[in-house]
């Protein structure tokens, strides 16, 4: 009412001014044909009058203050109390437990392969055929010397009983009798060697029927059903590889190394989520199963493995993932939005609002972050507002607006639902050194 109230006036103060602008420069007109100098002269000093009126402050000057006072629009989010997990961030590989090459054991023909290239198959089962019957000959022919020296084994003793007989009547010599114990020994050292050589072409045999060393998922077919395969070849029939479970491999600062430790000492299991490359999809949920035995003092890492069930197959050999695990979880912390974080002379900082809706700054001191969640150490308190969004035009003791509900993102920091759905995005880490001395 009080701006619209000044525009009148100004306006009606500058239609009285251009009306005497006419009066004065008619009379001008006819005053020129009588004393042009004179006419001249008042022409240049009302030129003169109407710039000074121009210039001077008014109400355009007035509008322009209250634009300067006028509330800033922002949106605001509560600061909250709740639990904030300690999570660190690492690039992973997926590594199979067990990869096996199926590689024969005997040469031979490759008579049958029974498996589908990407087939899954379980501990034992039929894989492939090597032509069996030169093995089962050398079996049969095996177990037909055997049966032969056991023969002469047997009547060998036979005769080293009569002999002892006649000993005992003296009617052989000694060295008759010892003669005929040395033939029982050697021919049972015989008998032995047969019966090792019949255990050989049944093992042969055996490995002609080829299977699985392992449960897990079989890969392309490295040989044609026909070939001729030998052992000791570079190349096997197939590739077997275990996926469930599955294990990702990834590394951590020595620096977190300490703290990974305790919790593991501690009999804590640190439970580890995989994502995917662009760290958007949530692939599996697994505990952390085990730390290596030294640091690398290359990157100054150490390796850590974590183990996933991988029922659905979202885990693939060799797969990049990012691994988040989880060391620790803060209870009870303050919790404000990382949009809300503000750095600059002051050092940390954020915009408070009052009840008054005019804004504070407030230095800060941050503790570990959480997506889109921080925890802060000092510096606010439970209940607080601060602004998120519309930071660029405050100061110390601006004063702000704030959108209705529906229209704004008011609502409190991530709890349930919401936080699940957020936790997965950004670099979850510990405060860096510059905010903790700040």
């Amino acid at each position: 009412m009080r701006v619209g109230a000044t525009l009148q006036t100004e306006h009606y103060k500058a239609e009285s001014f251009i009306g005497m602008l006419e009066a004065w420069t008619g009379r001008l007109k006819a005053e020129a044909a009588k004393h042009p100098r004179v006419a001249w002269t008042a022409t240049g000093l009302i030129l003169l009058i109407f710039l000074v009126w121009a210039l001077k402050p008014g109400t355009n000057q007035h509008t322009g203050r209250m634009g300067m006072n006028a509330a800033v629009p922002v949106v605001v989010a509560t600061v909250e109390k709740g639990d904030i997990d300690v999570v660190l961030n690492a690039l992973g590989t997926v590594t199979p437990p067990a990869t096996v090459t199926v590689k024969p054991q005997v040469s031979g023909q490759l008579t049958q392969i029974a498996f589908s290239e990407g087939q899954t198959v379980k501990k034992g089962d039929f894989l492939a055929e090597i032509d069996p019957r030169p093995f089962q000959a050398a079996l049969d022919q095996a177990r037909g010397t055997l049966l032969r020296d056991q023969a002469v084994l047997r009547n060998a003793e036979l005769d080293l009983e009569r002999y002892r007989t006649l000993m005992a009547q003296d009617s052989i010599s000694r060295q008759t009798l010892d003669a005929q114990a040395s033939l029982v020994r050697q021919t049972q050292g015989t008998v032995k060697s047969d019966e090792a050589t019949v255990e050989t072409a049944s093992l042969n045999l055996e490995y002609c029927h080829i299977v699985s060393p392992i449960d897990g998922r079989v890969g392309l077919r490295q040989v044609d059903l026909g070939n001729y395969v030998q052992v000791g070849a570079t190349a096997g029939i197939v590739v077997v590889t275990q996926l469930q479970p599955i294990t990702v491999l990834f590394a951590i600062p020595e620096d977190s190394l300490p703290a990974v430790m305790k919790r593991l000492q501690s009999g804590a299991a640190l439970p580890a989520i995989a994502y995917d490359r662009s760290q958007t999809t949530k692939l599996a949920t697994g505990v952390l199963a085990t730390v290596d035995n030294q640091i690398d003092t290359t990157t100054g890492t150490v390796k850590l493995r974590a183990q996933f069930a991988n029922e659905d197959n979202s885990l693939f050999p060799n797969q990049f993932v990012n691994i988040e695990l989880t060391v620790d979880t803060e209870e009870n912390a303050t919790i404000a939005s990382t949009a809300a974080i503000q750095r600059g002379a002051p050092g940390t900082f954020v915009y408070v609002v009052d009840s008054e809706n005019t804004v504070h700054v407030r230095p800060i001191k941050l503790g570990v972050t959480e997506g889109e969640r921080v925890a802060i150490v000092s510096g606010l308190a439970p209940g607080e507002k601060i602004v998120i969004d519309g930071t660029d035009k405050l100061r110390e003791g601006a004063k702000v607006t704030i959108p209705t509900a529906s229209s704004s993102k008011t609502a409190a920091l991530g709890t349930g639902d919401q936080q699940a759905q957020k936790k997965h995005k950004g670099r979850h880490k510990k405060p860096t050194t510059d905010q903790t001395e700040q």
